[in-house]
């Protein structure tokens, strides 16, 4: 969980990215982590969640890291430029590598974060993919779910039923209770209203959730498929070009012909 804060915003990068960019966003239990998994693997993007990130970099103990613990440490939410500094620390050891580009997981998720990113960062994102489902349906979803504590897999009562041998043990998570369900879809709708308000410049989809995924898939794949679009499928994009394949042209060409057994061969 992120929130605003007080303290001076990062300074800009002295040169913006050049590297494409996309954003996700959905609320709780939209399918967004399925539909993550998928554009990874057909674009070849670099998935970026800042929860990842931000374990990363307080395990390898970086100065990020170091100032991110001291705020969980005592409880409290990392600021918003804090956050944004560890998204741009990752685009930034990615800039000289091969990656065709980053796929930010429910990134910016407030308005100050997307004005970090890209007013003051200057980070360009060319595409906001936005999966809508309708409140009810994400409740329904989320009231349904179950936890098996032994083997860590959740199950839903009507969507997923668990085998009768675990229905016993079964955990109804606190986060799965209605009330709270409710409560994070209203500051999900009220933060991505924000975020898009500071996204001016990024071209938008918007999918129906409701579809089954391989059907919102197919919707997000248009998106990114359309003419003057990002990029190929990776089965489509053009292969590299080795450096050993790459000749230079000779200065001069010589051509010798002859008749059968005119000696050619031996010339």
């Amino acid at each position: 969980m992120t929130s605003s804060s007080s303290s001076s915003p990062p300074p800009p990068t002295s040169s913006p990215p050049t590297t494409l960019v996309v954003c996700i966003s959905g609320p709780p239990a939209a399918g967004k982590g399925t539909q993550c998994e998928r554009i990874v693997s057909r674009y070849g993007l670099e998935h970026l969640s800042t929860g990842d990130i931000l374990r990363d970099h307080v395990k390898r103990e970086t100065a990020l890291g170091k100032k991110a613990k001291g705020y969980m440490d005592q409880g409290l939410l990392v600021p918003d430029d804090l956050i944004t500094d560890l998204v741009l620390s990752k685009i930034g050891e990615g800039a000289a590598s091969s990656t065709r580009g980053y796929l930010l997981d429910g990134f910016p998720r407030s308005a100050a974060q997307a004005r970090q990113l890209v007013s003051e960062a200057r980070v360009p994102i060319q595409k906001f993919i936005c999966i809508d489902v309708p409140d009810g349906v994400l409740v329904e979803r989320g009231v349904g779910r179950r936890l098996d504590p032994e083997t860590g897999k959740i199950y839903h009562l009507k969507f997923d039923p668990p085998p009768e041998h675990v229905r016993g043990r079964l955990v109804h998570r606190s986060d799965d209770q209605e009330e709270k369900i409710r409560t994070r879809l209203q500051q999900y709708h009220g933060q991505v209203q924000g975020v898009l308000g500071n996204l001016q410049s990024a071209d938008l989809c918007s999918v129906d959730g409701t579809k089954k995924p391989d059907g919102v898939f197919e919707e997000i794949s248009r998106f990114l498929e359309a003419p003057g679009g990002l990029w190929p499928p990776l089965e489509l994009a053009p292969e590299p070009v080795a450096a050993a394949q790459v000749t230079t042209p000779p200065e001069k060409v010589v051509c010798i012909a002859g008749p059968p057994a005119a000696g050619k061969g031996t010339q």
